[in-house]
């Protein structure tokens, strides 16, 4: 977000933020009609919802193409305020607009003060093209992921199905640290699971974290029922030796092979098409794996090491903010001195990569490959979280749903979170997502422009930080004191995994 505060007389002063001054967008302005033309010459097209990513992409900020017009209350200030694009694909400032209210939503709103742990699974190559090419798959593959672990969980307790009741919260990420196409699954477990009493209450049961154990079960019984519904789907066959998806309507254009490029790691487009990504290493390799804190068979992953307590809101908050975080970092792109786009990972790769190089139209192709399809939500409720769960009411803090209690007097004087968070002023949406302290800001809005909103989030600033697993292993960032440093000195040790 370019919105940010300089030095006056008075204090800070509001500056517009000007998209056409940032890296990416002049990247985007520049090479996307070649990268178009190029498309062109080979017979193909862009998707109509790829398409339009980038012309409203293009648009976003810009006062030529729309604005709102504010002004302040008590010194008659006033500013003009360019529409936003709103897009879910590559487009920062509305990706950080976007993290901030989910993960203002999900605490304020969602989530009971109870234990949460953060599941994350990762699916072999194969499954992520098919995902992104076949939503509704996707959305049936989760349902799967669902019951399997929270099945788990509830049997832990020591209940059955039948008398125990769990929920969680999916963030469908689709990006890799690389910028390639990497769909996986943060699923956010309540940590426990809820009993009916006889009155109709719930009681929560808090579930120990799972051990290395269980982990490798869990993932080894993901492995197979994924494997068996697919077959039943006829998209995967299976031989002696080998399983392959098969399906001639995983074709989707250009964008089959612009998918399955980015979720490879190798060149879309140009002379060098096929071959791997160029990285750049500078720091030795390492060996270190992640611990035992992460179940693995047959390219399928599952963590579950990273888990706040039910009086850790802030560490909650940052964590939803962590998994629904925007798919670029604007501050890690930059240029080479031959024109080529370097973009540094977030976190090193064990072989010591730190930077992938790609060409100007090979890294429009990357961001074509994460644009998501419309009409696919990419935040899903399960369980007492579900729409239609009658249990929703009761453990939603926002009290909405089937089973929901009646709001009484004393509940209409408290205002509630969703009022909360739309009284927020640009300056405490900035302190809360991104924890600048811009508080002589407060009072430059109009306070009934609820558009200041669309404003107020716009960053681009460094990603936030992951939370560190309770282990201090895994891809968290351990902190490690060095040797014949002072006591309080601290190194960062950085562990990825391709």
């Amino acid at each position: 977000m370019h919105a940010h505060g300089r030095e006056a007389a008075g204090g800070l002063v509001y500056e517009r933020h000007r998209p056409e001054d940032t890296r990416l967008y002049r990247l985007v302005e520049q090479h996307y009609p070649a990268f178009v033309e190029h498309l062109a010459e080979q017979g193909m097209a862009l998707p109509a919802y790829v398409e339009k990513e980038f012309e409203s992409y293009l648009k976003c900020g810009r006062l030529e193409h729309g604005f709102l017009r504010v002004r302040c209350d008590s010194c008659h200030a006033e500013h003009l305020v360019a529409f936003s694009c709103k897009r879910r694909g590559f487009c920062p400032s509305c990706g950080a607009r976007r993290m901030v209210e989910s993960a203002a939503l999900l605490v304020d709103e969602v989530f009971p003060k109870q234990p949460v742990r953060q599941w994350v699974l990762s699916v072999p190559y194969p499954l992520r093209f098919l995902f992104a090419s076949r939503p509704a798959v996707m959305g049936q593959v989760l349902g799967i992921v669902y019951r399997c672990i929270a099945t788990h969980l509830i049997k832990k307790a020591g209940f059955s199905r039948t008398t125990a009741q769990t929920g969680a919260v999916t963030l469908i990420q689709r990006f890799g640290s690389a910028l390639n196409l990497n769909i996986h699954f943060h699923m956010l477990f309540l940590d426990g699971v809820y009993v009916e009493r006889t009155d109709g209450s719930l009681r929560f049961h808090w579930v120990k974290a799972p051990t290395s154990a269980e982990l490798s079960r869990l993932t080894h019984a993901l492995a197979r029922r994924i494997g068996r519904f697919l077959e039943r789907q006829g998209l995967l066959e299976c031989d002696a030796e080998n399983s392959y998806l098969v399906g001639d309507e995983l074709a989707d254009g250009p964008m089959d092979q612009l998918l399955g490029s980015s979720i490879t790691y190798r060149i879309a487009v140009g002379p060098r098409q096929g071959r791997k990504v160029f990285t750049l290493h500078t720091l030795p390799a390492c060996d270190e794996s992640f611990g035992d804190g992460v179940g693995k068979v047959g390219g399928f992953s599952l963590h579950a090491g990273v888990a706040a307590r039910a009086d850790e809101r802030e560490t909650l908050e940052r964590l939803c903010r962590y998994i629904s975080r925007p798919a670029i970092a604007e501050e890690r792109l930059s240029l080479t001195p031959s024109g080529k786009v370097r973009y540094q990972l977030k976190t090193p790769y064990r072989d010591g990569t730190t930077h992938v190089i790609f060409e100007p139209l090979d890294f429009i192709a990357r961001l074509a490959a994460l644009v998501p399809k419309p009409r696919v939500n990419l935040i899903r409720f399960h369980g007492v979280f579900a729409p239609n769960s009658r249990y929703r009411g009761q453990v939603t803090k926002a009290k909405r749903g089937r089973g929901g209690r009646r709001a009484t007097t004393a509940d209409m004087e408290e205002p509630t979170p969703a009022e909360r968070r739309a009284s927020m002023t640009w300056a405490q949406r900035l302190e809360t997502g991104f924890r600048h302290r811009y508080r002589n800001l407060s009072g430059l809005w109009w306070g009934g422009a609820d558009y200041r909103l669309h404003r107020g989030s716009r960053s681009n600033r460094e990603d936030p930080e992951p939370p560190r697993c309770e282990s201090g292993q895994g891809r968290s960032r351990a902190a490690a004191t060095v040797p014949g440093a002072a006591p309080d000195a601290t190194v960062r040790l950085r562990v990825g995994l391709l």
